[in-house]
């Protein structure tokens, strides 16, 4: 299974609960759940949260990797593995490759139960050329700039991660706000990599054109644009005039 949506819908405690349910029905208890099948389970791998080893030199990213290394190497056909966002310690394409793998060894070699968090969204492609791989999502819906969590489990994958509506509960200034979306909708308009990609196109020594579009917004343009007025205190209003300011004269 895997499990896509936004941070703090549910994805960690849906997969707690359900390695708790089969504890509990290993151990012969009730469930809490209207009916159950649930076979025969010799152990439970997880791999959830984020914590690094400095006393043994160890980053998370080292930490994730060796318990998802013990979880390959232990796991039976019989075991339930959960895992939480595999892949997040290190670059988007290195992070999403090695998901991809350990979710295709797991099913194709292990070819044990599990369920597998992620916001790596390519990742619902499994469904379509491996039959034991199945979507669920999360549910969450936007009202205007804020994201309902409804706390449901639904089949098919997510669309969307929600990050930046979810980094407003957390109380990341407005300013951080605005600047997050208009990279973010730069990103999904060009599909280019970061903020720098259109001050590559205009540093260059061009001639005007009477017919050529009309030149892309600065950075500090596009922060002003996403920026919610009727949220922003007096105090942070100040604070973004000076951060707008530096956004304009980077020197």
């Amino acid at each position: 299974m895997v499990i896509t949506g936004p941070n703090m819908a549910g994805k960690s405690t849906t997969m707690r609960q359900t390695a708790l349910a089969v504890i509990m029905a290993q151990a012969g208890s009730f469930v809490p759940a209207k009916r159950a099948r649930i076979g025969v389970c010799d152990r439970i791998y997880t791999r959830v949260g984020a914590s690094d080893n400095l006393a043994g030199g160890q980053s998370t990213f080292m930490v994730e990797m060796r318990e998802t290394a013990n979880i390959l190497r232990g796991a039976t056909r019989r075991s339930l593995v959960i895992l939480d966002e595999i892949g997040r310690g290190t670059s988007t394409y290195d992070g999403l490759s090695i998901a991809w793998a350990v979710a295709e060894y797991m099913h194709d070699v292990i070819q044990c139960r599990a369920m597998f968090a992620t916001h790596y969204h390519e990742l619902c492609d499994l469904a379509e050329v491996r039959s034991g791989v199945v979507n669920f999502n999360v549910a969450a819906r936007e009202h205007g700039e804020q994201v309902i969590f409804l706390h449901r489990l639904l089949p098919g994958g997510a669309n969307r991660s929600y990050g930046v509506a979810v980094a407003r509960l957390s109380g990341v200034p407005e300013v951080v706000l605005a600047r997050a979306r208009a990279i973010l909708r730069e990103l999904e308009d060009s599909g280019t990599v970061g903020p720098h990609a259109r001050a590559k196109l205009s540093s260059g020594s061009q001639q005007l054109d009477m017919f050529a579009p009309p030149p892309a917004m600065s950075a500090a343009e596009a922060t002003l644009r996403e920026l919610d007025v009727d949220r922003i205190t007096p105090v942070e209003a100040l604070v973004t005039l000076a951060r707008l300011k530096s956004l304009l004269s980077p020197n």
